[in-house]
């Protein structure tokens, strides 16, 4: 299992960064993905695995006034 925001995620180990975003319904345009306290720059989200024990943090942005 990994932690996403906090949570225990099942089912996220072995997919891409880009895959998980996809099956969460995140746009990768409007986030930030931190990775074991470091951030990922978007060009490294199809390299990078989840593996068990991973800790992700997502930050998505929104607009408004």
């Amino acid at each position: 299992m990994i932690s996403v925001n906090g949570k225990e995620t099942a089912g996220a180990a072995g997919l891409s960064i880009t895959d998980f975003l996809r099956a969460r319904d995140y746009d990768a345009r409007r986030v930030a993905v931190g990775l074991n306290d470091a951030i990922i720059p978007k060009s490294a989200y199809d390299g990078i695995v989840l593996r068990d024990g991973d800790r992700v943090e997502i930050v998505n942005f929104v607009s408004g006034g």
